[in-house]
């Protein structure tokens, strides 16, 4: 049977229920739980306890007193049952001869009423099984690996096979680049990877063990590294401990150690060590004191000194509530270094696989991808004359993009299109796939998302066209099977002739902007390009560094510019803040938006907006990556003015009448004064000259002044040289005048 889990009324959470039964509005109730912190283990006498404004609040609020009393009588008891994610319990015979059952609600299926501990209290043994999807992506990488083209000249991969020495794979994980790979993929994860830089099998296991809260809080990760360095002194308390902690560096790291050390020191059986480990896991005071006094007899009987006895049980009782079961660490280190293997020799059909398994998840995909990017793999923009449902690799560099990533498609859709193709070859144009492909699986906005993702390039004359033809295409391709139907055809089969004339649609092409957006709608993602790369010529002069080469160890502070591609915001004392991911292609960067920053710009931060922040830069120590404290925000309009020097315009004079100089003039006296100065040329066969326009004359630059100019004399007949730092940064003076 699985296993009952019981949730309790934890302090938010009751908070909510006492609120909502005494019929407390909501948004009193909701301020009221979020004063509570997010900890795991908050009660709510330690809540009025350190938060200053709660306990206020409960002293003179009447309503808030009511119900924090209520709630505080309640906490702790049972709310609702669930059901253990993994646990499994096996009887000897009938459950009902140890346990009572229940039927989970619309299910056949028995749970037992016991939860885990009690389980166990009884004699029955708890199993736990891991439904992992990384199995899922090995399996098929490994399969699309010994299926592919050249496999036959090679010998079959294949996993229990594999090199555990392999330093092609150790030196992959050593850099870092380690997402899709499991167990590694977090920030912070990444930064003990390369403080510890694993060179062995043994490393991995130690790697899974160590990356949790209690060795990273108790300082138990820098001793392990630091010893295996050498930067520490590796020292035993007893010379019977040197052959069990010499793999960890005199580190107790594993439940298994305690157990080596209770029975290589005082004698312990096997069953009596797992009580001891069982015991110190699970910080169980009586049974700990219990078992010292086992231990320290044990070890008088085996001539060890009292206090010697007492100061390693201290040891093991200090590190065995950080320790890790090192089976579960090693099967996870196992799988970690298939996944690694993989990577580092096939990266292609690894990467294919993982974005496959996660095709449902966009935010997942739009991660993967980057990787792909980053460590040089190229994925192939979507295709209906070449793509399949899921990312195939064509060979080790590139991959083919999956059509059930592309959102708007269901697998009815994808699969009309790969037996039309099957059946007939490759479509020709948008009217050849509309009368071939089956019109009862193919709708309207089908059409619209693979157009607007890119996999109909091939088809017309460019996606604005193929857009606007797709009302016409579909007639056609009702028209025909209609036709069919009626069996309107003549003898040898040709079908009638179509009443109306295939033909595009003749429209302007989209902007490289509409492009991006729809694809980004489409695929979550710009895959042919990235907004910011219009702008990059400009952004180069203003920016200190592309996100990909910030490092707070060289420059701390800092300009930056990205697109704002996540956000959320929370309360604090001071009012509200942001959190805002900006990706400018290279890498990605978290900015720490405060308040009083956060109410002035909040016009301009939002998703998909292009950002230029001057801010300082940190080591994010949560994650192990880097943070930016944000001192200023401009929006690219923004930045133009803020960060402008001169605007350089140049006048063709073999072509430029007395017209384009009075349009000249006019543009140049609406335009609102600012810090920019304008710097003429003026050209002829014969002569340059040029002259500065007084400094009274100076300009608030603006994207729709530069766009007035360039369509007067010519995109390239316009340049614009900006400062480093924002006008504010650089000159009060400029500002005030702006």
């Amino acid at each position: 049977s699985q296993i009952v889990t019981h949730g309790t009324m934890a302090a938010r959470a009751v908070v909510r229920d006492v609120g909502r039964v005494l019929g407390m509005p909501y948004g009193f109730v909701d301020q009221i739980a979020k004063l509570i912190p997010f900890e795991v283990g908050m009660t709510l006498d330690d809540a009025l306890q350190q938060e200053e404004l709660l306990a206020e609040r409960y002293e003179k609020e009447e309503d808030l007193k009511q119900l924090l009393d209520i709630a505080r009588g309640l906490e702790g008891l049972a709310r609702n049952v669930g059901k253990h994610a993994g646990g499994v319990v096996i009887a000897p015979s009938e459950l009902t001869d140890f346990t009572t059952l229940y039927c989970e609600q619309g299910s056949d299926q028995m749970v037992t009423q016991f939860d885990k501990n009690d389980l166990e209290a009884i004699g029955l043994v708890k199993f736990d099984f891991l439904g992992l999807r990384t199995l899922t992506i090995i399996h098929k990488a490994v399969i699309a690996i010994n299926n592919r083209p050249t496999a036959h000249d090679q010998e079959p991969v294949s996993l229990k096979n594999l090199p555990m020495d392999d330093a092609i794979t150790y030196d992959l994980i050593k850099t870092g680049k380690t997402t899709a790979l499991f167990q590694l993929e977090s920030r912070g994860m990444k930064d003990l990877i390369k403080r510890l830089l694993p060179d062995c099998f043994d490393d991995l296991v130690a790697l899974v063990a160590l990356y949790r809260p209690g060795p990273l809080q108790s300082g138990m990760v820098n001793e392990f590294i630091d010893r295996k360095y050498g930067r520490a002194s590796i020292a035993y308390p007893h010379p019977l401990l040197e052959p069990i902690l010499k793999p960890t560096f005199g580190v107790i790291l594993y439940q298994e150690q305690v157990m080596e050390i209770a029975r290589a020191m005082a004698g312990f059986s096997l069953g009596a060590a797992d009580l001891l480990r069982s015991a110190m896991g699970k910080k169980n005071e009586e049974k700990m004191a219990t078992q010292r006094k086992v231990f320290v007899e044990g070890a008088l009987n085996n001539n060890i000194a009292e206090n010697t006895a007492t100061n390693i049980y201290d040891l093991m009782e200090k590190f065995a509530s950080y320790g890790f079961n090192k089976s579960h660490s090693a099967a996870y280190a196992m799988i970690t270094y298939q996944t690694a293997w993989l990577k580092a020799h096939y990266p292609a059909h690894f990467m294919a696989s993982s974005l496959s398994a996660d095709m449902e998840h966009t935010d997942r995909v739009v991660t993967l991808i980057a990787e792909c990017r980053d460590t040089g793999l190229t994925i192939v923009n979507p295709d209906i004359n070449t793509c399949q449902y899921y990312f195939e690799a064509i060979n080790n560099t590139q991959i083919t993009y999956g059509l059930g990533a592309i959102k708007g498609l269901g697998a009815g859709v994808i699969e009309a299109v790969t037996q039309a193709r099957r059946a007939s070859g490759a479509f020709e144009t948008l009217f050849d796939f509309c009368t071939r492909a089956d019109n009862k699986r193919i709708n309207k906005r089908a059409l619209e998302s693979l157009i607007q993702a890119g996999a109909m390039d091939d088809l017309g004359p460019h996606r604005a066209s193929l857009m606007a033809s797709v009302p016409l295409a579909l007639d056609l391709a009702n028209q025909k099977s209609q036709n069919r139907r009626a069996g309107q055809s003549d003898l040898f089969g040709v079908e009638a002739p179509q009443t109306t004339t295939a033909r595009y649609t003749e429209i302007p092409q989209w902007s490289e902007a509409e492009l991006l957006s729809a694809e980004k709608d489409t695929l979550g993602l710009y895959l042919s390009g990235h907004p910011i790369n219009g702008f990059m010529d400009e952004l180069e002069q203003m920016i200190h560094a592309r996100l990909a080469d910030v490092n707070p160890d060289r420059d701390r502070s800092l300009v930056v510019a990205g697109l704002v591609v996540g956000m959320r915001t929370m309360n604090t004392r001071r009012g509200r803040m942001a959190f805002v991911t900006l990706d400018d292609q290279t890498a990605r960067l978290e900015l720490a938006i405060f308040s009083d920053l956060f109410s002035r710009n909040r016009e301009v931060i939002r998703n998909d907006s292009l950002l230029v922040v001057h801010g300082q830069v940190s080591v994010d120590e949560f994650t192990g990556g880097y943070k930016m404290a944000a001192e200023s925000i401009f929006n690219l309009d923004q930045a133009r003015e803020a960060f402008a020097d001169t605007i350089t315009v140049v006048i063709d004079g073999n072509t430029a009448d007395l017209t384009v100089i009075d349009r000249l003039e006019e543009i140049m006296n609406s335009a609102p004064r600012g810090g920019c100065k304008i710097l003429f040329h003026y050209r002829t066969d014969n002569e340059e000259g040029k002259f500065v326009v007084d400094h009274d004359r100076h300009v608030a630059l603006s994207g729709s002044l530069l766009d007035s100019l360039r369509d007067l004399v010519g995109q390239s007949a316009v340049a614009v040289t900006y400062r480093k730092q924002p006008a504010a940064v650089v000159d009060d003076s400029v500002e005030s005048a702006a």
